[in-house]
């Protein structure tokens, strides 16, 4: 209801849908199917790149480290005032055996090449909120993709995204678990540090 549809239509070059669909993930994957480029980043409607430079970053990386994919920090900001920051996501540098403790890649930030997404999948539908781990999980645990970590800020996220509101918080533990048992990657104990770390990151 801001007018951004009627802004989109003024970019011929833009291939622009509009139309019902099953939710977020579902809508995502709409794009991910229709985008022509090699390389697929993701961007939420209140997250903005924190400078104009990210993608020529994510792209310098791609060329020279000839990665599968490349992930950067992230910061949750007010959602009416971008300057003020909320939480500080530093992502730091991939170890897949992190992955046991907890670790994860900012989803927002997380560059990945089309051909990965054609060759393993898209976001699976079955999960309505953690449809972003699981399929991060089946890339870099199940698969063990090639990932390239920039040490910079990416996205500035505002607060009050759909995995951040109270109601949904119990739901997404339970399939953050469905996805850690689903893979193998340990138990309980995995859950309970995948949210411990998010407190380091209001320090």
């Amino acid at each position: 209801n801001d007018g951004t549809h009627q802004i989109l239509q003024n970019y011929s070059h833009l291939n622009v849908i509009s139309e019902p669909d099953n939710g977020m993930y579902d809508a995502l994957n709409k794009g991910i199917t229709l985008a022509k480029g090699d390389i697929i980043g993701i961007i939420h409607a209140d997250d903005i790149y924190k400078t104009n430079t990210v993608l020529e970053s994510v792209l310098k990386t791609f060329t020279e480290k000839h990665c599968d994919a490349v992930y950067g920090d992230l910061q949750y900001v007010k959602s009416n005032n971008i300057n003020k920051v909320i939480r500080n996501w530093k992502a730091k540098q991939y170890n897949r055996e992190n992955i046991k403790f907890g670790w994860m890649p900012p989803h927002p930030t997380f560059f990945v090449k089309k051909g990965i997404y054609e060759k393993y999948g898209l976001f699976d539908l079955s999960f309505f909120i953690a449809s972003d781990y699981e399929l991060m999980m089946r890339f870099l645990w199940k698969h063990n993709i090639n990932l390239c970590y920039i040490p910079e800020v990416f996205v500035c996220m505002r607060t009050g995204g759909k995995s951040n509101k109270l109601k949904n918080i119990w739901l997404k533990m339970k399939e953050d678990y469905c996805v850690i048992k689903k893979y193998q990657i340990g138990g309980i104990e995995v859950l309970f540090a995948k949210n411990i770390r998010k407190i380091t990151q209001f320090l």
